[in-house]
């Protein structure tokens, strides 16, 4: 329905615009595509799901309207199935949905088909202390798999080592095309351990955007 995404054997950045300045999205997306960026992550929370409450369907809305970037938005929120279509047709190219946040595997696979319904990929994300064992029935339905290296919910925390041990495990069972993204704690040192491991796509907001050299950052991330 929207852009094509396409990996071609290569690391894709999402800057999280979290970390942005609220005041001036338009720019700060503009900077980080003038430095490299393909994507922007899109950090959606209800105040439920996870402890914060961040924006929704009407920024997603003006954003698709500010830019032609893959709009890669992460639903931290209850009852995904409610938002699927609001935020499809904001302009959404990619919905991420929790594993957390379903009842059971057939609420799961109603919240992805709901998706690609609409002609957006879907994925599918677990937070650290789910198994990536209670993914892997999904994985040939799922265009993209999302690993929590942090605790979601708030930008700036640390990297936690082992659940990017999640990321081989995955790889191994994913069928050929799959995006395993990593989120959390991502610098230019956990970049490395994620890419090396089998990670094909990268979110990072503080370290990104607490930079004083957008492209600089994004390079350090590859």
């Amino acid at each position: 329905m929207y852009a094509k995404i396409e990996t071609m054997n290569r690391v894709i950045i999402s800057p999280s615009i979290l970390s942005a300045d609220f005041a001036n999205l338009e720019r700060e997306i503009s900077k980080v595509k003038e430095a490299g960026a393909e994507w922007i992550h899109i950090d959606v929370m209800d105040g439920h799901f996870v402890p914060n409450i961040t924006i929704g369907v009407p920024v997603v809305k003006s954003l698709r309207k500010a830019t032609d970037l893959i709009l890669d938005t992460h639903l931290m929120i209850e009852n995904p199935e409610k938002f699927v279509e609001p935020f499809a047709k904001a302009g959404a190219d990619i919905l991420t949905f929790h594993y957390e946040a379903c009842r059971d595997s057939d609420h799961v696979r109603e919240v992805i088909e709901q998706i690609k319904s609409f002609g957006v990929k879907a994925g599918l994300s677990i937070k650290p202390k789910t198994e990536p064992e209670e993914i892997f029935s999904f994985l040939s339905e799922l265009d993209l798999v999302l690993v929590m290296t942090v605790e979601p919910g708030f930008g700036g925390q640390e990297f936690m080592h082992d659940c990017a041990m999640k990321i081989p495990k995955i790889r191994q069972n994913a069928p050929d095309g799959l995006i395993i993204q990593v989120d959390g704690g991502i610098n230019n040192l956990t970049s490395k351990i994620c890419t090396s491991l089998g990670a094909n796509s990268l979110v990072a907001g503080s370290y990104i955007y607490g930079s004083g050299d957008y492209r600089k950052a994004i390079e350090g991330l590859v």
